[in-house]
C-alpha cells in the first residue's frame, strides 16, 4: 500500500492529493516508459482478439492510462450513485449479479466499472459513504448517517484508492468504538491522539499491486503482487 496521512486536510484536499497522486505518476511513467507500456499494449491487442467480443476491452492499455490523465475525477456522492445505479439498465434487467435495490448497499466492482465507464466516461470519486459500511475512524457528517470517505475508481479495476478525513473528534470517536463493541484498551493510543485536542486531517491507501496491474494490464493481481504465491504457501 501506498499509505499518506496528512495533517490539516479535510475531505477536499485529500481528494485533490490522490488526484494529483495518481495523475503524476501515470504521466512519469507515460513519458519514461512508452516502449515498455507498447510492449504491453501490443500483448494486450493480441490477447483481447482470442476472446469473445462482449469480454474485450473497450479501450487499449496506453488509452486507459491517458484516459485517467486526461480528465478530471468526477466527484459524486455515494447517494447520487446509489440514484443512478438503482435508475440504471443493467441493474433494471438484472445483468448485475448484485442488483442495487436501498440506500446502505456495499458497492461491488460491478458497479464501480458501470459509473466509470459507462456513465461519466471518466474516473469518479465517490464520497459521503454510509456510516455502517466504513471504518469507525471515518470523520462523521453532520446528518449523522454518512461520514467523509472517498474512493476513487479507475477503469477495469474499480476501486484504486480508498480513504477519508479522520474523525477528531475524541466523544464521537469514543461513542463510534463503544457502539461498535470494539476493544476501548486495545485503541486506547488512538484515541490519546485526540484526547487532548486534534487538527482535521486525512489519507488514504492506495493498492500498489492493484495499481500494477492498471499499468500492465495484467488478467489478475496474482500476477502482480512481488513475492510468489502458491496453495498452501501462507506459514500463518
Amino acid at each position: 500500500m501506498i499509505e499518506p496521512e496528512v495533517a490539516f486536510m479535510d475531505l477536499a484536499g485529500n481528494m485533490d492529493l490522490a488526484e494529483d497522486f495518481m495523475k503524476f505518476v501515470l504521466k512519469y511513467i507515460l513519458k519514461n516508459n512508452r516502449e515498455d507500456l507498447e510492449f504491453l499494449d501490443a500483448r494486450l491487442i493480441d490477447e483481447d482478439k482470442t476472446k469473445p467480443q462482449n469480454e474485450r476491452s473497450d479501450m487499449s492499455l496506453i488509452e486507459k492510462l491517458n484516459f485517467v490523465t486526461d480528465n478530471n475525477f468526477k466527484r459524486v456522492s455515494y447517494t447520487e450513485a446509489i440514484d443512478i445505479l438503482r435508475d440504471c439498465t443493467p441493474n433494471k434487467k438484472k445483468k448485475f449479479k448484485y442488483l442495487i435495490e436501498d440506500w446502505g448497499a456495499d458497492l461491488q466492482s460491478e458497479h464501480e466499472r458501470f459509473l466509470v465507464e459507462k456513465h461519466f466516461k471518466k474516473p469518479v470519486i465517490l464520497t459521503n459513504y454510509p456510516k455502517d459500511i466504513k471504518a469507525f475512524y471515518m470523520k462523521q457528517n453532520d446528518d449523522g448517517k454518512t461520514v467523509r470517505a472517498m474512493d476513487v475508481l479507475f477503469p477495469q479495476i474499480g476501486e484504486i484508492i480508498g480513504g477519508s478525513q479522520r474523525e477528531d473528534n475524541y466523544d464521537k470517536l469514543l461513542k463510534e468504538i463503544t457502539d461498535r463493541k470494539m476493544c476501548q484498551t486495545t485503541l486506547q493510543w488512538y484515541l490519546n491522539l485526540r484526547k487532548n485536542g486534534s487538527v482535521p486531517h486525512g489519507g488514504w491507501g492506495c493498492g500498489f499491486d492493484r495499481f500494477v496491474v492498471m499499468l500492465t494490464g495484467a488478467d489478475s493481481i496474482k500476477d502482480t503482487i512481488p513475492f510468489p504465491v502458491y496453495y498452501k504457501s501462507c506459514a500463518y
